[in-house]
């Protein structure tokens, strides 16, 4: 699953096309749901702006308002837990951490079943395995990529020896030499560099930290155990029209950038090419775990490697992700359509 986190972009042309609401996605009562993105409105919430500009979300009964993230805002948690916004997006490791700090939070659903975020290196000398991140000097914006780092080395049993190099949102330091990798978003700084003329696979390298064996899910979305316990058909619906958003995004991904560039992200001066490469991008990370359904939760996949993951990291005393996700409310979603 920032400003100066992703280079964001503005997108596309063309007319929205009518589609029609299946009948059995008809609701009989109404909802309204609160939602707060985990960053700036951007192509990485197609789906929600589709299911907003097309009616999804009234179709299925669901008064739908949200809430924008970003550099200066406090993170969803903090947003839900104190009753401001009533679903968030989270990402998997600050999910456990607000469980941790007493949130009594349920996991509903995952748009990037693979996240987004791994390290770029150049042809000259490319870091492919964990083991190629030994005694390597990496370009890292903070605490979270040191992390991800020093537990994709220790998940592999390979010494946690590396070099830190304090890093920005851009690329050109790598290209400068300064350090052997840079860690970045598959969805983002890789347009940068394809947008200097280099290419993906022979000038530079991308390997994600899931594909390095520290798997996470990315873009999740939580709500409060009362809100979930008190809306559960409600979700289902509302989880429904997303996903019915994301179906469309598949079928033509040049509409959503353009409604953010015109619309739902206008004030952020976003460029509509690099909107448009970023959701070309983003669509075989939601289909990551295809032949399952879109936002579904793998109830191996959390237990096994991502709880393996966040003890990696340090994190202990993990809760039963029986106490914690709902498996059932993205198949039920995916059932109405």
């Amino acid at each position: 699953m920032a400003i100066n986190r992703r280079e964001l972009l503005k997108s596309t042309a063309g007319a929205v096309p009518l589609v029609l609401v299946p009948r059995q996605l008809q609701a009989q009562d109404g909802l309204n749901l609160r939602l707060q993105l985990g960053w700036i409105a951007n192509v990485e919430y197609a789906g929600v702006w589709l299911a907003l500009e097309r009616g999804y979300f009234r179709a299925n009964g669901i008064n739908l308002q949200y809430a924008a993230g970003g550099p200066n805002s406090p993170p969803s948690p903090v947003v839900v837990s104190s009753g401001n916004a009533d679903v968030g997006y989270v990402n998997w490791l600050p999910f456990l951490d607000a469980i941790g700090r007493g949130n009594d939070f349920v996991m509903i659903g995952a748009t990037f079943p693979v996240s987004p975020l791994g390290i770029i290196s150049l042809a000259k000398k490319p870091i492919r395995t964990p083991a190629d991140l030994v005694d390597a000097k990496i370009l890292a914006q903070g605490p979270n990529e040191k992390t991800a780092i020093d537990a994709t080395l220790a998940l592999a049993g390979l010494p946690v020896r590396w070099t830190m190099v304090p890093a920005g949102f851009s690329p050109e330091p790598l290209l400068a030499g300064d350090a052997q990798g840079y860690t970045a978003f598959g969805t983002n700084q890789v347009i940068t560099l394809e947008r200097m003329g280099l290419t993906n696979g022979k000038d530079f390298f991308f390997a994600s930290f899931d594909a390095l064996g520290f798997r996470s899910y990315a873009s999740t979305l939580f709500t409060p155990r009362n809100f979930l316990d008190r809306n559960r058909p409600q979700l289902v619906r509302f989880l429904a029209a997303l996903i019915h958003g994301w179906l469309d995004n598949e079928r033509d991904p040049t509409v959503a950038p353009k409604l953010v560039i015109d619309t739902f992200g206008k004030d952020y001066g976003l460029d509509l090419l690099q909107q448009n490469r970023q959701n070309e991008l983003q669509i075989p990370i939601v289909r990551a775990a295809a032949p399952r359904h879109l936002m579904t939760l793998d109830r191996d996949v959390i237990a096994g490697p991502m709880m393996a993951a966040a003890r990696a990291t340090g994190r202990s005393n993990l809760p039963d992700i029986a106490a914690i996700i709902d498996f059932k409310l993205a198949e039920e979603a995916n059932e109405l359509l």
